[in-house]
């Protein structure tokens, strides 16, 4: 099971690994300080070649739902991961 966590609790935290599933353009447009991008398409299909399990993830999306989908997905293939809840539209709003 995955867990979530708020940009409020996010941002009290350091040296994690953030990984931004939307689009290249969007990503590149903006996106939170320190994330990765990995394209929803690309970790879904690729995880393995992208994620550690020994490693937690911290991953989001533009408002939160696609990266549930993504959490759940990998949480149930072994990995440890935390949805921001929100996505990049709450850390938008609370910055």
């Amino acid at each position: 099971m995955y867990r979530e966590i708020s940009v409020f609790d996010l941002k009290r935290l350091n040296n994690i690994n953030i990984i931004d599933i939307r689009s290249i353009e969007k990503y590149n447009d903006n996106h939170i300080p320190g994330s990765i991008n990995i394209p929803k398409i690309l970790i879904v299909k690729d995880y393995y070649k992208y994620l550690d399990k020994i490693k937690t993830y911290y991953i989001y999306c533009q408002k939160g739902e696609e990266s549930k989908k993504v959490c759940r997905l990998l949480s149930n293939l072994g990995y440890k991961v935390i949805n921001i809840k929100g996505g990049y539209e709450s850390w938008i709003l609370n910055n």
